[in-house]
């Protein structure tokens, strides 16, 4: 083979090689778009609320009636745990001795509670306390320890209430917290209003 047909023979084989290599390209690209197309409609319907998500705005309406005097109940509102307690005549009468004790007594940082609930009780009705069972620290979850526990993370004149385990900050039976604890305020009390004795409304405070 002449030197001439040797550069032409090789310039043939590049050109081959290109437009082989532009078809690659193309095909690679073409299936880049169709797979982009198909990531991009999850990830935009990712956005769109759920029935679940936009549920968890609403109230919620729950059976009080079942709680016994010294219990309580939780109730998810808003994905959170809102914890009512049916509080005896006993726990009430405890709350005032614990005053000096507490970092906001007589629930003056408003943003943890409603008006209604500003009192020494913390609720509308004295006998049932609800609050949002998230410590206001760092938003772990406290846990109830009654009075005469041996739990040696609170005093040994605990007279009941909550405590959270992560950095242990103290909680009373109206959930106020208890001074030189890592939690600044009070655990909210969230809006409500009493639809009868037993049916519970916890989202919504508004008058019908």
């Amino acid at each position: 083979m002449t030197t001439a047909n040797t550069f032409a023979a090789l310039a043939a084989n590049a050109h081959e090689h290109d437009a082989e290599r532009r078809t690659w390209l193309l095909l690679t690209a073409a299936a880049g778009a169709v797979a982009a197309g198909g990531v991009a409609l999850p990830l935009v319907a990712s956005f769109s609320p759920s029935e679940r998500a936009l549920a968890m705005g609403a109230a919620v309406e729950a059976d009080i009636s079942d709680i016994a005097p010294g219990a309580f109940k939780t109730i998810e509102w808003r994905g959170k745990p809102v914890w009512v307690m049916r509080r005896t005549p006993e726990m009430l009468a405890s709350l005032p001795l614990l005053d000096s004790q507490l970092v906001d007594p007589a629930s003056e940082v408003k943003s943890q509670q409603p008006e209604y609930a500003q009192n020494p009780h913390r609720s509308i009705k004295p006998e049932f306390m609800v609050t949002v069972g998230i410590c206001t620290h760092l938003g772990c979850s406290p846990t109830s320890v009654p009075a005469g526990t041996n739990n040696p993370s609170v005093g040994a004149d605990w007279k009941g209430g909550f405590f959270c385990p992560c950095h242990g900050s103290t909680f009373d039976l109206a959930g106020r917290v208890f001074k030189n604890k890592p939690a600044p305020t009070n655990l909210e009390v969230p809006p409500h209003k009493y639809l009868s004795d037993g049916r519970l409304l916890i989202g919504d405070d508004k008058a019908a």
